[in-house]
């Protein structure tokens, strides 16, 4: 078994993105006079940032347990996905810049009504790749391009029969 847990430098840049954008909205909503659309604006952009700061917390405070059976994921929201039983794996590249060297991955999993999204951030991240892409090697799962593009771009070599790497629109490439 191999525990993930997202660092808390990596997460210190989501917390500050929630701060600066919560913080002098609701300043502003509580210490000037506004207009009823003026206040529903400003109240939507502090929603906005709060549900951001939450799901932040949320992240930082959950753990993945892998082991060959199943990825589990522990904290305030617990998912399982049995590798046995997946049925969507997908690997997506988010770019921060247009040249697209820099940004993230996340890797999604789903087995019935259960989901599962990692990004990049967590330890140990490529190891979940690498063992997400093997249980849908071995359940004969039909990977889209873009996962397969990304799946090479982490090194991890995928069958033919099990992504069409030609058309790899969306993909890191």
């Amino acid at each position: 078994m191999t525990r993930h847990t997202y660092p808390t430098a990596a997460m210190l840049g989501d917390y500050a993105r929630a701060a600066a954008g919560f913080i002098p909205t609701v300043a502003i909503l509580a210490s000037m006079p506004l207009g009823a659309v003026a206040a529903s604006v400003l109240g939507g952009f502090a929603a906005l940032f709060a549900v951001f700061g939450i799901r932040t917390v949320l992240r930082h405070g959950t753990c993945i347990e892998a082991t060959e059976e199943a990825l589990r994921a522990s904290g305030l929201i617990r998912i399982s996905i049995a590798l046995s039983e997946l049925d969507r794996m997908r690997l997506s590249y988010y770019s921060t810049r247009r040249d697209r060297r820099e940004g993230w991955m996340q890797l999604e999993l789903r087995s019935g009504a259960s989901r599962l999204r990692v990004d990049s951030r967590i330890s140990g991240f490529a190891e979940l790749v690498e063992a997400s892409a093997k249980a849908a090697q071995l359940r004969g799962l039909r990977l889209n391009p873009a996962t397969s593009v990304n799946l090479q771009a982490l090194g991890i070599r995928v069958p033919a029969s099990h992504g069409d790497v030609g058309a790899a629109a969306g993909g890191l490439a």
